[in-house]
């Protein structure tokens, strides 16, 4: 079997898009995002976002995202980003568009050339939001995560997946080797029964965040829209961060600029950039 997809990344964390607008997500999915996705044996990517019919009244499409390892993730702020920049670009030119996720329907408003700022919804410090146990009712501003034979100082947040933030003393983030041989204890840690994303920061000043990430399911990628969300809610919950401000957040591949709102909600500004297209055969 053939299929055409689109190539599409936000800030260097990259999907491969599939548009299922007429025929619905496909059966076997999550076995195509397993062998897609393998750089340099294949077409290469963080994962297979599937663009498909709307799940609710209104909404203009529905975004089904599944990692590296074929496992499916409630949300990705870069994804749904590209979602919006798809859907304008093949038959939807709205400069707002409704998207319906797993973790909820976001509204996305289109800033420019490429540019698209996403309504992420309220984030959540609370341990049953992530989930997490063992570590309190919340909210997780400081708890301790025992990992890689160490303990550390960490935040849990919510953006409708979970995520764990760790602040680092200096701007030489872990990454590449050093963050593989510490980011699968995060990944699969006691504490986060589903798993969990991990943040690594280094805080400039307080509206400037660096940050590189370990996503559940798919290991390093060159950014993660909802890990920049939860990096800066955990810092404004820490008193570093104001709120109403747009914090800028440097990642491998780019900066995101993101904004927690007084009422909690989080607004999430960046590119989304199409790489290439193509036809691929699948089983």
């Amino acid at each position: 079997m053939r299929i055409s997809f689109t190539k599409m990344h936000g800030c260097g964390n990259d999907y491969i898009y599939l548009d299922c607008r007429q025929t619905g997500l496909p059966e076997h999915v999550a076995d195509w995002s397993v062998k897609l996705s393998r750089r340099h044996f294949s077409v290469g990517a963080d994962g297979i976002i599937c663009i498909c019919p709307p799940s609710t009244p209104g909404a203009d499409a529905t975004m089904r995202m599944f990692n590296a390892d074929g496992s499916e993730g409630k949300m990705c702020g870069n994804g749904v980003r590209c979602v919006a920049e798809f859907l304008y670009t093949h038959g939807a030119e709205k400069d707002s568009l409704e998207i319906d996720t797993l973790a909820g329907r976001k509204t996305l408003r289109r800033l420019g050339e490429g540019q698209w700022q996403a309504e992420m919804g309220c984030f959540s410090a609370m341990a049953a939001d992530l989930p997490a146990v063992g570590v309190g009712e919340g909210p997780l501003v400081h708890m301790t995560v025992e990992a890689a034979g160490r303990s550390w100082d960490a935040a849990g947040v919510s953006m409708g997946n979970p995520h764990c933030v760790v602040e680092w003393p200096d701007e030489n983030l872990p990454t590449g080797m050093d963050l593989a041989a510490i980011g699968p204890d995060f990944e699969k840690n006691k504490l986060f029964p589903e798993g969990v994303n991990t943040e690594f920061i280094y805080v400039r000043d307080a509206t400037h965040l660096k940050m590189r990430v370990w996503e559940r399911g798919s290991g390093e990628t060159m950014a993660c829209g909802t890990g920049a969300c939860a990096s800066v809610s955990a810092m404004v919950l820490r008193g570093v961060c104001p709120r109403d401000v747009p914090v800028e957040v440097e990642l491998l591949g780019g900066k995101l600029n993101i904004t927690v709102r007084s009422d909690d909600h989080v607004l999430l500004s960046g590119p989304a950039e199409t790489a290439f297209t193509g036809e691929v055969e699948v089983d």
